[in-house]
């Protein structure tokens, strides 16, 4: 399936991302950290990737990203908290934010959060893109 997803993606790559930037990729599972490496460096962007949040502030200063992917059960601090971190800082609030995350409850917490995005896992990486591109493009 997932090579199936791929060769679909690939062809539609020049119209779900106009301009590569950086992005900063929150996730403790480094097989989805590899995988949206991976995808998200085929369209053309810089990705860096981070384990946790420890720090997210001082991390996110240091990578400048223009959108940050965020899964909501990394550790320490969990990501509801770690995007209220980023929204206290007045020269990060601006970044958009993209809750990735397999609850139930997602959109409430993303709501609280002040996320501007949200993907439920399993998640298409099609639709990935075409929010990225809507938030950043």
């Amino acid at each position: 399936m997932f090579a199936r997803k791929l060769s679909v993606f690939s062809g539609m790559q020049e119209n779900l991302i106009k301009d590569a930037k950086t992005i900063a990729v929150f996730d403790d599972d480094q097989d989805l950290l590899d995988i949206f490496r991976f995808l998200l460096e085929e369209v053309g962007h810089k990705v860096v990737l981070f384990n946790n949040c420890d720090d997210i502030v001082s991390k996110v200063r240091d990578v400048n990203p223009v959108l940050i992917l965020m899964d909501n059960w990394i550790p320490l601090i969990g990501g509801e908290q770690a995007i209220g971190q980023i929204r206290n800082e007045e020269d990060l609030k601006h970044i958009p934010v993209i809750l990735v995350s397999a609850s139930n409850d997602i959109a409430e917490v993303a709501k609280r959060a002040g996320a501007d995005g949200v993907i439920a896992k399993p998640f298409d990486f099609d639709v990935i893109l075409s929010m990225i591109n809507k938030l950043i493009g």
